[in-house]
């Protein structure tokens, strides 16, 4: 089975940019390079999916990626911010990366509509303690299913809002999608650098 492409994706992520971990049963048909620590186990699964893998073009992790300081037009992700275990690191790596006006797009699962509904929900809360403590995935509890977080569409807007009060980044929500155009069982949070 193969995704749609996402039409708020194509709307605001023009240029080039990053995909991080980026799937062939997933494609968003952005002129990206991929930012993947792909295991072969994932690849294995990924190519009885849907007969074919995405190569990565980056071997990094997408907390840590090696690209110039304000060098991509977006960063685009789907289904990936929960697996970070430092999720404040993260979205600092990828506003990092962007030039003045570029995009971070990310859908992320939505608690109530994947296997996380059992999950406790992710407070903002625990995610500034994983950022103070530097969470790693030595350090921090996997929740059942694989995630380090679970979440509803409100939790990552106040994140991002965090990033804006607290870090000072000069950063606007420009557009959330409560119900994903993608996969459908997720969220789409559209955020652009101002400067």
């Amino acid at each position: 089975m193969i995704f749609p492409e996402s039409q708020l994706a194509h709307k605001y992520c023009k240029g080039k940019g990053l995909e991080i971990g980026a799937g062939a049963h997933n494609p968003f048909g952005l002129n990206t390079l991929n930012v993947s620590l792909a295991m072969p186990v994932d690849q294995e699964q990924e190519l009885k999916m849907c007969g074919k893998i995405a190569p990565a073009d980056i071997h990094a992790s997408g907390d840590n990626i090696p690209v110039p300081d304000a060098s991509q037009d977006f960063v685009v992700s789907s289904h990936l911010l929960e697996h970070f275990p430092d999720v404040i690191k993260t979205l600092l790596e990828w506003y990092r990366v962007l030039k003045p006006g570029g995009i971070i797009f990310m859908i992320v699962p939505h608690m109530e509509r994947t296997f996380d509904k059992d999950n406790p929900r992710t407070t903002l809360n625990h995610i500034i303690e994983d950022y103070k403590k530097g969470a790693t995935i030595e350090t921090h509890e996997v929740l059942p299913g694989g995630h380090y977080h679970a979440w509803i569409t409100e939790d990552v807007v106040e994140i991002v809002d965090w990033l804006k009060k607290e870090k000072k980044l000069p950063i606007k929500i420009l557009e959330v999608q409560d119900v994903d155009d993608k996969v459908g069982n997720g969220f789409s949070v559209v955020v652009k650098k101002l400067r």
